[in-house]
């Protein structure tokens, strides 16, 4: 192998000491007098009156994006130190110091957007027109609507500096809570003390017995906090819900809506093609069921494999792979991930402490990503990298882009990945050598289209009859569980004979406050970025130029634009979001006749 490709990612190309670097030091306090700056700026920015005030709006800008890039980046690197040890209690606190700046920012970003909503209709159509801010018309047309939905500067500010210590501080007890989880699992003849990323990855191993006892005792963890995760969870929804009472909104979709870009009945069409076409993925269970010996799936079988595999990939065999195929996608897309992996962007190694889950998080200002899983040497494992190189390599895609319209919405944020992600689960079927390996590798695929239609789906059914009962008080953790319970029940088809009831207290994502509902996008992703996969099989490597022109324009338009323009789809129609589900639905049948024969 003449490449190697670091398995601890490098930080100190940002900030050098990790949570006790004096340049991260420097960084914040630059950053913080520049934030004094653009407060009194913000302070002092009047109601655009006439064009030439145009000139005015653009030095603002600039001046917003050069504070917001420091605090991103600051916040970025902080993120990956609490990623890589949960034990870093120096990075909590600089996350909450960084977390206070963020809060002044908004604040007084608040001031100047509710000039431009103040700004007379006719002045307001001439200031989008200049040559100075016609690139900046949809998110200033954005920013417009946004401060219309909300309510008076004061009590704006009042919410967003209550948040600290309240909504945003719930979040950041979820993440001390799960750092405290660790559970002791027999691995291979060995006990084994596991944190809760390690422990989830024993989900699709060889042996039901490791299976089922890291389900159980994560099962008992979960149960054994579930109050304090309860209570956790009732409080973020609580706070979010009284400050949607006092804006006025009643549906608690409306923001992630707004965030997400796109429109009501997009959601609602997508969830329901999902719905009628669910039979496909219940009888795929059932195969698995009959394959494993049961009469229905547990949880914990869900992700078994059905066939003996002993495929491995170290990570340097995974990385070749990944940079193998994305070349015969595009030469950018190759020499983008090569160069990633090779410089060390790439947090994976199998270590205790880490925090489970993996991500991808940009840097602006160093124009660089970095992103964070843990590798274990399955196929899955590979995907996940796969999966997450293609976040990055759309931020890498928006570089010639202004830092303002580099801001894309969480649904097509995971277009670009699940499109990588396809990339390789295509190519490692097409490259398995024996039946065994192409029905292991076959149904890695299938597995995504179960999470994504049944997983993902239960977690949306869960959120939103949470919301509507947390209206009416708290929900107590034995509820939460019943809740958890019906959506699985119903997402997967019945075809599940046990859940997984603390789910709820499980995953980070409902513990999210950036980012409200931090579920139906990756669903939309998915089918989305089925679509574009289509286009890309269809046209060869000459599709990347058009892909990459599909990518920068993410940030500046609606998802609904974004099909229109790209795909020639419009996506509020239930036969776009059918064709993406048929594509699946082929990985089923294949399955279930390869499966067949084997029988």
């Amino acid at each position: 192998m003449t490449n190697t490709y670091p398995e601890v990612w490098e930080l100190d190309s940002l900030f050098s000491g990790g949570s006790d670097s004096a340049e991260l030091r420097t960084h914040l306090a630059a950053t913080g007098n520049k934030l004094a700056d653009f407060e009194h700026a913000a302070a002092a920015f009047g109601v655009p009156k006439q064009t030439a005030d145009a000139q005015r709006v653009a030095a603002f800008l600039e001046q917003t994006s050069d504070v917001s890039v420091d605090l991103r980046q600051a916040g970025a690197f902080i993120g990956c130190l609490m990623a890589q040890n949960t034990e870093d209690k120096k990075a909590a606190l600089l996350q909450s110091e960084v977390g206070l700046m963020r809060s002044r920012f908004e604040s007084a970003f608040l001031k100047f957007k509710q000039a431009l909503m103040e700004t007379d209709p006719n002045v307001w159509s001439e200031l989008l027109s200049t040559k100075d801010l016609n690139e900046f018309a949809f998110i200033l047309e954005e920013w417009r609507k946004e401060a219309k939905r909300l309510l008076s500067e004061q009590e704006e500010g009042l919410i967003t500096s209550l948040g600290i210590d309240g909504y945003h501080a719930w979040s950041e007890l979820y993440d001390l809570l799960i750092a405290s989880v660790s559970v002791q699992v027999e691995v291979d003849g060995e006990d084994k003390t596991l944190s809760v990323g390690q422990a989830n990855n024993l989900s699709s191993h060889q042996d039901a017995t490791v299976r089922k006892e890291a389900y159980d005792k994560l099962e008992a963890a979960w149960g054994e906090k579930e109050e304090l995760f309860a209570k956790t969870l009732n409080s973020l929804a609580g706070f979010r819900l009284q400050m949607y009472k006092k804006r006025g909104v009643d549906n608690v979709l409306e923001e992630p809506l707004q965030m997400n870009r796109m429109k009501q009945e997009t959601l609602d069409v997508m969830w329901q093609a999902i719905s009628e076409h669910k039979q496909p993925f219940a009888d795929y269970l059932a195969r698995k069921a009959q394959l494993l010996g049961k009469d229905q799936l547990a949880w914990y079988d869900v992700d078994a494999p059905v066939v003996e595999n002993s495929q491995s990939f170290d990570y340097a065999q995974g990385s070749e792979f990944i940079i193998r195929h994305f070349g015969k996608f595009g030469p950018e897309l190759e020499k983008f991930s090569r160069h990633a992996l090779e410089n060390g962007w790439v947090e994976a190694e199998d270590r205790a402490h880490k925090m489970p889950g993996g991500f991808c998080t940009s840097l602006p200002k160093s124009g660089e990503s970095r992103i964070f899983m843990t590798y274990s040497g399955s196929m899955s494992n590979v995907a996940t990298l796969a999966h997450e190189l293609g976040h990055a390599f759309h931020t890498h895609a928006l570089q010639p882009m202004h830092d303002l319209n580099r801001s894309y919405a969480m649904n097509v944020a995971e277009t670009a990945s699940t499109f990588a992600e396809m990339i390789v689960a295509d190519a490692a079927v097409k490259n398995a050598v024996t039946k065994e390996e192409k029905i292991s590798l076959l149904e890695d695929k299938i597995q995504r289209s179960v999470a994504f239609f049944m997983n993902i789906h239960a977690r949306f059914l869960f959120e939103t009859r949470f919301y509507e009962e947390r209206k009416n008080g708290v929900v107590p953790a034995s509820r939460l569980n019943e809740l958890m319970e019906q959506a699985q029940e119903e997402a997967f088809a019945g075809s599940l004979s046990e859940g997984h009831p603390h789910f709820w207290a499980s995953k980070l994502h409902f513990y999210i406050t950036d980012v409200p509902f931090y579920n139906f996008p990756y669903t939309f992703g998915y089918l989305f970025s089925l679509s574009v996969y289509a286009k890309a099989l269809e046209e060869g490597q000459g599709f990347e130029e058009k892909y990459m022109a599909l990518l920068r324009d993410t940030a500046i338009m609606s998802t609904e634009q974004l099909a229109m323009k790209h795909l020639g789809e419009d996506i509020t129609e239930k036969g776009f979001w059918e064709k993406g589900i048929a594509l699946c639905t082929k990985d089923v049948e294949e399955f279930i006749k390869l499966t067949a024969e084997e029988g």
